[in-house]
């Protein structure tokens, strides 16, 4: 089954190819207005009367109207067949990674159906935590295609409320946690803001999540993240901070657009480029930016500023 949409994803691929459109532009335009072209330019050089040399000048005129024509043709196809292939990419990405859990969850629940775990309590346990645990996983890679769906109709944030970000930052933490084994990342967490922040919940705890994420994905055991949160006036930073192959210098300033993904980190995980530029699109909603620092096999520490305003009559 997997074989099989593959070679379907693939077929999509390479009907997606400029090679035939460029060909047949080339044939049935170019060449014909190539020769209108100098002909044009024999009637006005070689023109005896008014009447041969005003014929050669608007050949000429309809010949470079064509080409112009033509060239906007080309570039519309290579637009289009860009989007297409982005859109193919991002297919064959999602589907990988929405398998990858679900093949997961579907394997230890058939080994809890077969009932031969009934008297080893502690693995049946285990199979239940890595079977919520991948559903977590589902769960994030859902909501990661929804908030991206709404960045690209340009939504602003639905439910803005002021107020202190910490519960936010806890349950981005805690669901992390939950989406991982454990032990096999050391998160720390350190809280040390006293300001308020207009912020829409979940969209900013989907940002912070999706930089968790990243941290441990792109990272080599043992895997160190520290997710930290400072007053810094006029802003309240959230700072995520890892341990992992950090960002080649030439390749930052790609690294918040949609489906870019950093070359050589295909090989260490899946995904579909979409985590960094749902984050720039939460951060600029809330008026915010975005800082990324970064060395090549040296981790990456990226800094989310938002700007504090003061906390509502009555809180706190």
């Amino acid at each position: 089954m997997q074989n099989e949409q593959s070679h379907k994803i693939e077929r999509i691929r390479q009907s997606l190819s400029l090679v035939k459109p460029i060909v047949t532009l080339s044939v049935g335009v170019v060449l014909p207005v190539l020769l209108s072209t100098a002909v044009g330019i024999v009637a006005i050089v070689a023109g005896e009367s008014s009447l041969t040399l005003i014929l050669g000048i608007l050949m000429v005129s309809f010949t470079a109207a064509a080409i112009g024509g033509a060239v906007i043709l080309y570039v519309l196809l290579g637009r289009r067949a860009r989007l297409a292939r982005l859109q193919s990419d991002l297919l064959a990405n999602v589907t990988h990674d929405l398998r990858t859990p679900l093949a997961a969850i579907r394997v230890y629940a058939q080994t809890l159906q077969t009932g031969l775990l009934q008297s080893d309590p502690a693995r049946a346990e285990d199979c239940l935590r890595t079977i919520v645990r991948e559903t977590e996983w589902l769960d994030a890679m859902i909501d990661r295609v929804i908030s991206w769906r709404a960045a690209t109709k340009d939504r602003g944030l639905a439910e803005l409320q002021v107020g202190s970000i910490r519960p936010v930052v806890d349950e981005a933490a805690a669901r992390f946690l939950r989406m991982v084994p454990p032990d096999e990342v050391q998160l720390s967490c350190s809280f040390e803001s006293a300001c308020a922040v207009r912020h829409d919940p979940r969209a900013l705890e989907q940002a912070i999540l999706n930089l968790l994420v990243n941290a441990a994905k792109y990272s080599a055991a043992p895997k160190r993240i520290g997710l930290r949160v400072r007053d810094e006036a006029p802003w309240v930073v959230v700072t995520v901070e890892d341990n992992g192959i950090g960002i080649p210098a030439g390749e930052v300033r790609r690294i918040f657009e949609p489906f870019y993904r950093v070359s050589g980190a295909a090989s260490r995980a899946s995904g579909a480029g979409l985590g960094l530029a749902i984050v720039h699109h939460v951060v600029k909603g809330h008026g915010g930016k975005i800082t990324v620092d970064t060395k090549q096999g040296a981790g990456s520490r990226f800094s989310i500023f938002l700007p504090a305003c003061a906390a509502p009559e009555g809180s706190g």
